[in-house]
């Protein structure tokens, strides 16, 4: 069996180091990359099996990468950074990041973190094609939501909510639940971000998000997507 191959984008060398040391360890291939336009490069050329990426970069900013990968890539994205603040984690989840890790952190949550990106992106693949339900359409394999037949520009967050939710359609899931599903992890500050992103994909699919259509919020538990 081939060894995941892990892109390391991170400037710092002594955390630098450290990661590649840790993924040499425990058994990880890894390509190491101390600016943004050496990722991209090598992110195009060798399409590694996971990017562990910070986003203090001295050429471009890292959410600058997470959007040109995005272009062409679902590969998983782990951000590692020293920055704190809420909105720094939104903005990297909402371009399609799909975990978020604070320096300084411990070596066993990142690799903890990177054996679900990789094994969530091994087994991510829809039983149908295609979600119908009244006027609302996924095409799985475009990624592509509809309403009316009008295409919906959803962000790669909404877009994750909308599978997550479509997947298990009737069912009542818990806000611990779709975080794991969406990040891997559930922590107190990824249910008040689900709540961000959960109000903007309302505002693009229910005509009254007063009185919703298809997502039903259970208070103090969790969202259901109604049968229509």
């Amino acid at each position: 069996m081939n060894k995941p191959m892990i892109l390391v984008i991170e400037d710092d060398p002594a955390i630098r180091n450290l990661i590649s040391t840790t993924l040499k360890i425990h058994n990880y291939d890894f390509m190491t990359a101390q600016n943004g336009e050496r990722a991209i490069l090598l992110a195009t050329s060798h399409n590694p099996d996971a990017i562990l990426l910070d986003l203090g970069l001295p050429d471009i900013d890292g959410v600058e990468v997470i959007k040109k990968v995005r272009t062409w890539s679902n590969t998983p994205i782990i951000v590692i950074s020293a920055r704190s603040e809420d909105s720094d984690k939104i903005d990297a989840l909402d371009f399609g990041a799909d975990d978020y890790l604070t320096k300084p952190f411990s070596v066993e949550e990142l690799l903890a973190r990177l054996r679900v990106a990789l094994r969530r992106a091994h087994n991510e693949k829809p039983e149908a094609s295609t979600f119908i339900n009244g006027d609302l359409k996924i095409d799985y394999n475009a990624g592509c939501v509809y309403l009316n037949n009008n295409e919906i520009h959803l962000t790669p967050m909404e877009y994750k909510l909308m599978c997550v939710l479509s997947k298990n359609v009737g069912k009542v899931l818990t806000h611990t639940f779709v975080t794991k599903e969406i990040w891997g992890v559930s922590l107190d500050t990824d249910i008040s971000s689900l709540r961000v992103f959960m109000a903007t994909l309302r505002k693009k699919i229910e005509k009254d998000t007063a009185n919703p259509q298809y997502i039903q919020t259970h208070v103090g538990v969790g969202y259901r997507m109604l049968r229509i």
